[in-house]
């Protein structure tokens, strides 16, 4: 029984290797002219490893024994022919390898990063900056770099073997099986190594990914680590990760480093086996005194890469399992994709109703709970309450960062996942409260919005975001660089920066999350008129911070514990002494009176 299983767990091993070697085949495709030249040049270069060995038998014969001048030149002459043009095609083999490796990696991570586009917000959640480096970038290299390489190495090698094997049995067949015999020895300890090697494997690229994710986040938050003397907190759990890191290695070199000095002793014992043997075959006369030599020369130059075969065994299996985890992302399916049928959704809507809405981001702990809701065209809701009480992810369940476990969002009575997701968000513009500013210069990050816009629209929009006068005042104007995520902006700069990018999308309906809530009152007042002319003519959801700026709201919702507890305007939900929006409010202008 336990045999039967582990003759299944082999051939579904066995299948998924060559199904995964197949679905390379659209990435080699485009260049498989240069990768088969480099796999067919691996051919003469291996065969050409036996000319040394054939030659010596010829040389000591004629030269060393018979004294032949002639002999003496023409056959080194010969050898020096051999190798160069060894050398020459083995520089061609190696150029045009590494051209269609970076090549056939380059598409591979191409796709691997429209995969990486097509997840959702929570699996980016759920992942370090580590992880994902590994997933879609490291994995490819990995899968890439051993693909062709090992391919070629081992056509080589097999012709090297060929070539050299013929060189024995051409002098010796008796000591040629003798020593082929061994040589077929030495790789039985290499059927073991896979299972040793697969978990150590898979524990080092998690410590990797650690590591990885250590650096950005001190790249990333290395004022919070200065401004709270995190230094020694830092680097005493950064030395943690390369303690486990060494250990993760160290173990590697316990489960494989092993394979080459077994191989190594082996290997050696065929070289001894055959200095014996031989010695007992020249001087009975079976064998000549140059075919011994060259017998002796083809034995050591088959052995001597065969001892470091296990090191190369090492990467040909991490590349196979680096394409094993490649096509398993590639495979997976992402949680919030097109429906069957999807169709585009029309830019001017009606209604949009939030039918008995609930979710949960983790399985038995509801976020929101049974909300109904209904926004006409062109209506402003505010939505407020305590901290967690559900706003954010309410809002975010419009575009589809995130699906609702239960009811659904409907436009004009449509359910948004009947759209297609680039129609959707195409109708949707979000200004949140920290927005995301890319490496580039202003005008780059502006016309993220619409990159076919003309100047015009981009110096309106920049006009209704109150960035005019900033504009204005920068030496290189809008193409003034501003840093990876606009580190050399201010928040209300950025705020702004970013109100002009939805400006220039233009789209009927706007998020906007708490989008004034991280600036000072003088910042706050100048973004704060750049949104009112930004929610003009759109249907607007808006998280608010500061009661006093959602006064005008058509509608203002109170959010609690992922329940809608209280809804209405400013006047009517002021009336309820005891409401839960009143409570705010109250409380809120105390604090700012008490100060």
């Amino acid at each position: 029984m336990a045999n039967n299983k582990k003759e299944s767990t082999s051939a579904l091993a066995r299948n998924a290797f060559v199904k995964n070697y197949k679905r390379m085949w659209p990435y080699v495709k485009p260049y498989w002219f240069q990768a088969l030249l480099s796999v067919l040049l691996a051919m003469p270069i291996g065969a050409l490893e036996g000319v040394i060995a054939m030659s010596l038998k010829p040389y000591m014969d004629l030269v060393m024994i018979d004294k032949s001048l002639q002999a003496a030149w023409y056959i080194p002459l010969v050898i020096v022919l051999f190798t160069s043009l060894q050398g020459a095609l083995t520089y061609a083999a190696n150029y045009l390898n590494t051209w269609v490796g970076a090549k056939i990696t380059n598409l591979l991570k191409l796709d691997l990063y429209k995969k990486m586009l097509s997840f959702d917000t929570n699996f980016f959640n759920r992942k370090n900056s580590g992880d994902v480096l590994i997933m879609f970038n490291n994995n490819a290299d990995m899968a890439c770099a051993g693909l062709l390489t090992n391919l070629k190495n081992f056509v080589q090698k097999i012709f090297t073997a060929i070539s050299l094997i013929f060189v024995l049995f051409y002098n010796s067949w008796q000591l040629a099986l003798v020593c082929v015999t061994i040589l077929f020895v030495a790789f039985l300890p290499m059927t073991t190594l896979k299972k040793k090697l697969q978990s150590v494997f898979n524990n080092t690229l998690i410590a990797d990914s650690t590591m990885m994710t250590a650096y950005n986040e001190t790249y990333a938050g290395n004022k919070t680590i200065t401004s709270y003397n995190l230094s020694d907190f830092q680097q005493k759990k950064f030395k943690n990760i390369l303690d486990n890191v060494f250990n993760l290695q160290i173990k590697m070199v316990q489960k494989t480093r092993w394979l080459t000095p077994v191989m190594h002793i082996i290997l050696s014992i065929g070289i001894g086996a055959a200095i014996w043997f031989g010695s007992y075959l020249v001087l009975n006369n079976y064998i000549t005194s140059g075919g011994f030599v060259s017998f002796l020369t083809a034995l050591i130059m088959l052995y001597n890469p065969m001892k470091g075969l296990g090191s190369n065994y090492n990467s040909v299996l991490m590349s196979f399992m680096a394409i094993e985890r490649v096509f398993n992302i590639m495979d997976t399916t992402p949680a919030i994709s097109d429906r069957p049928n999807a169709r585009e959704m029309p830019a001017q809507h009606r209604v949009i109703e939030f039918k008995n809405l609930s979710f949960e981001y983790n399985r038995g702990v509801p976020i929101l709970k049974n909300i109904n809701l209904t926004v006409q065209q062109g209506q402003i809701i505010a939505l407020v309450g305590n901290s967690g009480g559900g706003k954010t992810t309410l809002v975010s369940l419009l575009p589809r960062f995130y699906d609702p476990t239960g009811g659904a969002i409907l436009v004009d009575g449509t359910d948004i996942r009947d759209f297609t997701l680039k129609s959707l968000r195409q109708n949707i513009g979000v200004v949140f409260q920290d927005n995301f500013l890319f490496a580039g210069s202003i005008r780059e990050n502006i016309m993220l919005g619409n990159e076919s816009a003309t100047e015009a629209q981009l110096q309106t929009a920049i006009k209704m975001a109150c960035l005019d006068d900033f504009i204005a005042s920068l030496k290189n104007g809008l193409d003034t660089q501003i840093g990876e995520r606009g580190i050399l902006l201010s928040g209300g700069q950025k705020q702004r920066v970013a109100i002009a990018r939805a400006f220039l999308k233009n789209a009927p309906i706007l998020i906007l999350d708490e989008a004034t809530s991280a600036l000072d009152n003088k910042s706050e007042a100048v973004v704060q008129r750049a949104i009112e002319n930004l929610m003009q003519d759109k249907t607007v959801f808006v998280i608010a911070h500061r009661l006093s700026t959602i006064r005008n709201a058509s509608k203002i919702v109170v959010v609690n514990q992922g329940e809608i507890v209280e809804s209405g305007t400013h006047d009517e939900l002021m009336q309820n002494e005891c409401g839960a929006y009143r409570t705010l409010y109250d409380m809120q202008f105390k604090c700012r009176t008490d100060k």
